[in-house]
């Protein structure tokens, strides 16, 4: 009986230590997988973990979609996270976050684009900053142009 607890105890820290999770961002140590640049700026860093575990990280967010669109992988990411502009160094979901492309707000490849936890933080940023909003779907769609 002891020898059964002891095997289901084993088991169970096998199962727990393969847990996928994304890896923390080493900014001024990490290079952007798309375009080998060093990752500094955390209002614009991304982040995609394979659901292998392999993470990925990205310099600017157009960087990251830009590689998913050329690769048309999504479905093999655990996580696909984004830097949240109102919180430097806080990775949020792209698929849940608000995006705004706005020629006010740099970004570290041109392409002026910040992600927002919420729609309304977004529509904050908006109202000082101009530009347009957009879904994750809509983003990616969008930077295929």
């Amino acid at each position: 009986n002891n020898f059964n607890l002891f095997i289901l105890f084993i088991s169970s820290l096998a199962l727990f230590s393969c847990k996928v999770e994304p890896k923390p961002i080493e900014y001024g140590n990490d290079h952007c997988h798309f375009c080998d640049m060093t990752v500094v700026d955390k209002t614009h860093a991304s982040e995609l973990t394979t659901k292998k575990g392999k993470s990925f990280s990205y310099d600017a967010i157009e960087c990251m979609v830009n590689d998913l669109n050329q690769k048309n992988n999504e479905d093999k990411m655990a996580f696909i996270l984004v830097a949240n502009y109102d919180h430097p160094g806080e990775l949020i979901d792209a698929k849940t976050a608000t995006f705004l492309i706005s020629k006010k707000i740099k970004s570290p490849m041109g392409a002026y684009l910040s992600a927002f936890p919420s729609v309304e933080t977004a529509k904050k940023y908006q109202t000082e900053y101009g530009g347009d909003i957009y879904s994750w779907d809509e983003l990616k769609t969008q930077l295929q142009k």
